[in-house]
């Protein structure tokens, strides 16, 4: 990357603030230099809402995201040496319409030790919205507190999760601007890009369908070589199965894209239950809900194709369903 001599935090405003005919993107290193910045705290409370606002409305571009990346990645230190990480999952939406099924899709990936799964994410910045953190919390399943505790989880069970506060505390606290701001801003976008452990695949997530493109081209930019994003319920990474899902990928240094298509016939309503012990419910085989089963075996399924470990989708999904009758299912 070109190197840029340090500037001024009001710089990097003026850049993108001068108006219709004078401003212009941040270049991938600019990009990197104002979020060292702010990571740093090397700015003024009015400049960062500023900031991250005229981001907002201009949308950041693939050379900033990957800037963004750059600035973060060098502040996250794990401490200890980690196993192979298959899967690097970002969870930053939380669900509303839907329980959090992909939950459970890791789970089974991890508990029959198909995929070691890296899980980060942050939680209580939007009401009404079920977060990872606190569901994996309420079925007794560790939320580790270290890089220690992600270690041990990780050699243990497969699956280890770690909050961004814990992770990045300054990238958490810039999520929890959006009620003050009234918006989201490019932190929501490239923290789900920032794979630390650097994992096999990086399986990211987007709500609105522009940013697809935005997230593979940034991660082209950062010379991801297997990347997976999703257009999933709510903005997690989570295959609708009644409906087509749109994913767009990067494979070996590829670009691509496709539709995952629908297990189930007909489009289902917005469920009427969002009792998260219905997650476990399902999963102790105590009580059924077919679009809940579903969204767990094509979420397993899809990542199963996009690991290699089967050649087609027909055949991640048979797979999938036999990790689903062979669970444990004492396990929450």
């Amino acid at each position: 990357m070109e190197q840029t001599t340090a500037i001024p935090f009001s710089e990097y405003i003026r850049i993108l603030g001068r108006g219709k005919n004078g401003s212009r993107s941040l270049t991938r290193e600019e990009a990197r230099l104002a979020m060292s910045d702010i990571l740093s705290n090397n700015y003024h409370d009015l400049q960062l809402g500023a900031f991250l606002m005229l981001l907002r409305v201009k949308e950041e571009t693939p050379e900033e995201l990957a800037g963004f990346v750059d600035a973060s990645r060098a502040t996250i230190q794990p401490t200890l040496e980690m196993p192979a990480i298959d899967i690097d999952w970002g969870s930053y939406a939380g669900k509303k319409r839907h329980l959090p099924w992909f939950i459970l899709s890791a789970l089974l990936l991890s508990h029959h030790k198909v995929a070691r799964i890296f899980m980060h994410g942050t939680s209580g910045h939007m009401p009404q919205r079920i977060y990872t953190q606190p569901t994996l919390a309420a079925f007794g399943l560790p939320v580790c507190e270290n890089w220690q505790m992600v270690k041990d989880a990780l050699d243990s069970s497969y699956f280890a999760y770690l909050p961004l506060g814990i992770m990045q505390p300054k990238l958490e606290e810039l999520v929890q601007l959006r009620p003050i701001l009234g918006l989201r801003s490019p932190v929501h976008s490239f923290c789900r890009m920032l794979n630390p452990l650097n994992a096999r695949l990086s399986l990211q997530s987007i709500f609105h369908p522009g940013y697809l493109e935005l997230h593979q081209q940034g991660s082209a930019i950062l010379e991801m070589e297997n990347v997976t994003i999703i257009k999933g319920d709510g903005g997690e990474a989570e295959v609708t199965p009644d409906r087509k899902t749109k994913i767009v990928a990067i494979e070996d240094g590829q670009l691509l894209e496709f539709d995952w298509d629908a297990t189930m016939a007909q489009r289902q309503v917005k469920d009427s239950d969002l009792d998260i012990n219905r997650l476990a419910a399902i999963w102790r085989d105590t009580t059924s809900f077919d679009y809940g089963k579903q969204a767990v075996i094509s979420t397993a399924a899809l990542l199963l194709k996009q690991l290699n470990k089967v050649e087609s989708a027909s055949a991640g999904l048979a797979m999938a369903n036999e990790l689903w009758d062979s669970r444990d299912r004492q396990l929450i």
